[in-house]
């Protein structure tokens, strides 16, 4: 496959994921109108996977688990996700961001419809960038210390077996279902925000993405530009969602890197820019979309083989819950 269709690919798979979420967040509905009526309205089942959605909780349920509490039981499916997601980042960077997180999906069509529009995108002074550019890593390090290492493992089975954690599925569709003016407000500038720059939420202020980032600086997979091949025409810059000067690089190893491939799709010199591991043995297109696909799947699957997928709390104890 030649890399110019690497990024209808890449969105086909973004419009993929995009679909099955809103599907997730649709039966997830279904399940808590079926909870909150007391269980007198038509049995729906709650679907796993919505969990994806609860990296807080995933982060709990990891640090009990080297604490030798085990996989958190009330919401496994978050814990195997997160696992997954750092897995798929370790091997194919942070491909996540650019192939399946919605967020990232929506806030990549903003800045393009942005740019469409003004035929250009607003960047911020270097000095203001780099330092907004730390944000993420230090809501990063709050939540890490604050979970990881500030809660004892006493403190995390108790937080993990609260109602209040378990609910937490619930509040979140809760807070999308009754959102307030001020969460309202800050998702509204965040949009505003993204039409003239390019990701600001995932450059800025994402802790998701600051730790999948550091953790693809470990990945063996990296584009590699060939000097000799390279006419140091600019257009791989120009055209990085991130601003990763991939002309002066001999290889790109930037946590800022989402494994977009539009540096590559772009290159106007074929082969003067590729994906390749360990700077030696190039990755095809096609099939870097499908590991990512496969991974990101396969992970799911060894929740499911493995019992750590489907939460111990029943729709009675929903209904429980809810109906307090």
């Amino acid at each position: 496959m030649p890399a110019r269709y690497v990024q209808p690919l890449r969105i086909l798979v973004q419009f993929c994921f995009l679909a099955f979420m809103f599907w997730l967040g649709l039966s997830f509905y279904l399940f808590v109108r079926y909870a909150g009526s007391g269980g007198n309205s038509a049995p729906v089942p709650r679907p796993a996977g919505i969990e994806g959605f609860l990296p807080i909780s995933g982060l709990l349920g990891l640090a009990g688990w080297l604490k030798g509490l085990g996989i958190n039981p009330i919401h496994p499916a978050a814990v195997v996700i997160l696992l997954t997601v750092l897995c798929v980042s370790l091997l194919l960077r942070r491909s996540f961001c650019s192939w399946i997180c919605p967020v990232a999906a929506f806030s990549e069509y903003s800045w393009k419809a942005g740019f469409r529009g003004m035929r250009r995108n607003l960047r911020l002074p270097l000095w203001l960038d780099v330092v907004m550019r730390g944000l993420k890593y230090l809501l990063m390090v709050f939540f890490i210390y604050s979970i990881v290492i500030a809660m004892s493992a006493a403190a995390l089975r108790d937080f993990i077996f609260s109602d209040y954690h378990k609910l937490a599925d619930v509040r979140l569709l809760d807070f999308f279902l009754h959102i307030s003016p001020a969460a309202l407000g800050i998702i509204l500038v965040l949009t505003a925000a993204s039409v003239v720059l390019r990701n600001p939420f995932c450059r800025y202020l994402c802790p998701y993405g600051a730790l999948l980032g550091l953790t693809a600086m470990l990945s063996p997979v990296r584009v590699t530009r060939d000097s000799d091949r390279c006419v140091s025409c600019g257009a791989c810059n120009q055209v990085c969602p991130s601003y990763i000067d991939v002309m002066h690089q001999k290889s790109v190893n930037s946590p800022e890197c989402i494994g977009c491939w539009r540096c590559v799709s772009h290159c106007r010199v074929k082969s003067a820019l590729s994906m390749r591991v360990v700077g030696r043995f190039v990755i095809p297109g096609i099939v870097f979309a499908l590991l990512v696909v496969l991974f990101f799947w396969g992970g799911t699957l060894v929740g499911r083989a493995t019992g750590h997928w489907h939460t111990m709390l029943d729709a009675a104890e929903y209904v429980r819950l809810l109906g307090r």
